[in-house]
């Protein structure tokens, strides 16, 4: 009689460390300590992943239990700033950054060495600012990979004043005062539907991430300064119309929520139809922001469009 399979006790797994995983520290160039993650795999390749604003690592360990399951090595690494990789402004819930150069340099150390400790094929998938970044430094030659994921790629801001006038305040903000200040009072944005429902329809996996802040207040991140926000109004609009963009042959998948209420999933789509080798999945009104932390039907489909397009191009 065949073994019956193993069940996965998914809440389990998302609140703890594997116990074969590793928690250390790279130096990055300038001295700065960044606390990664690391589970060596079955021989699959090797896989990065890069959060968002505001995230940690432990908000992702099921999905890299998801693509250890399926031989990866996994890495990430919490972006300086935030996470436990230290803060950049004196108050410690404010996620402050006045020059994203910095982070992309950060990926680009770690990539390097990662890149010549493990065998390939090597991958990245880049949620949210993370994306962002990771396709910065691909067109920046920072770094280079095999296949690329961007899962709800923050190419542009939502903003409950326009994306235009949104950059015009934010830098308007800049000039009248400490850079540093929240660009407002708590995690929940102003004028936008409550948090939850900005990221997710799954309360379990919501909950998740305050079980790990109760646990580990250190990781604790709130609102982002005026500097962050027009760096990423800038940054993102220079991205845009990069013409590196109609040259890199990279393969890349691009994971987009129509119903994206924290980046713009239009400047998603009008990044995608200028890369060579995109190919753009779109999510319904189903979908958040957080689609690797969705409820099941939504996640099962991003994690099940990232396995077949990394079949394809990461084999």
């Amino acid at each position: 009689m065949p073994a019956m399979p193993t069940m996965i006790d998914t809440a389990a797994v998302r609140r703890a460390l594997p116990a074969d995983a590793r928690l250390s520290f790279d130096v990055a160039a300038d001295g700065w300590r960044l606390r990664r993650f690391a589970r060596a795999g079955a021989g699959r390749g090797a896989l990065m992943f890069q959060g968002g604003r505001g995230d940690m690592i432990e908000k992702y360990l099921e999905a890299f239990s998801d693509w250890h399951a399926r031989g990866w090595s996994v890495t990430a690494f919490d972006w300086r700033g935030q996470g436990g990789s230290g803060r950049l402004c004196p108050n410690p819930h404010v996620g402050h950054c006045s020059d994203f150069t910095p982070l992309i340099d950060d990926l680009a150390e770690v990539w390097r060495r990662w890149t010549a400790e493990q065998d390939g094929p090597h991958v990245i998938v880049g949620h949210s600012m993370g994306a962002y970044m990771v396709l910065r430094a691909l067109l920046d030659d920072a770094i280079r990979a095999d296949a690329v994921v961007l899962v709800a790629p923050m190419l542009g801001l939502r903003s409950p004043v326009g994306s235009w006038l949104g950059a015009r305040v934010a830098r308007a903000m800049l000039r009248l005062g400490d850079p540093t200040r929240a660009a407002w009072k708590s995690h929940e944005r102003p004028g936008m539907l409550p948090r939850q429902r900005l990221l997710t329809a799954d309360a379990a996996r919501y909950a998740d991430e305050e079980w790990w802040l109760t646990a580990q207040p250190d990781l604790r991140l709130g609102p982002p300064s005026w500097a962050w926000l027009a760096e990423a109004f800038a940054a993102t609009a220079r991205l845009r119309t990069d013409p590196k963009l109609a040259t890199l042959t990279t393969p890349v998948l691009m994971l987009v929520a129509d119903n994206d209420r924290l980046v713009d999933p239009r400047a998603a789509a009008q990044v995608a139809v200028q890369l060579p080798d995109a190919t753009l999945v779109r999510f319904g009104p189903d979908a958040a922001h957080e689609l690797l932390r969705e409820a099941d039907p939504v996640r099962q489909r991003a994690m099940a469009e990232i396995d077949a397009f990394l079949d394809r191009h990461a084999a």
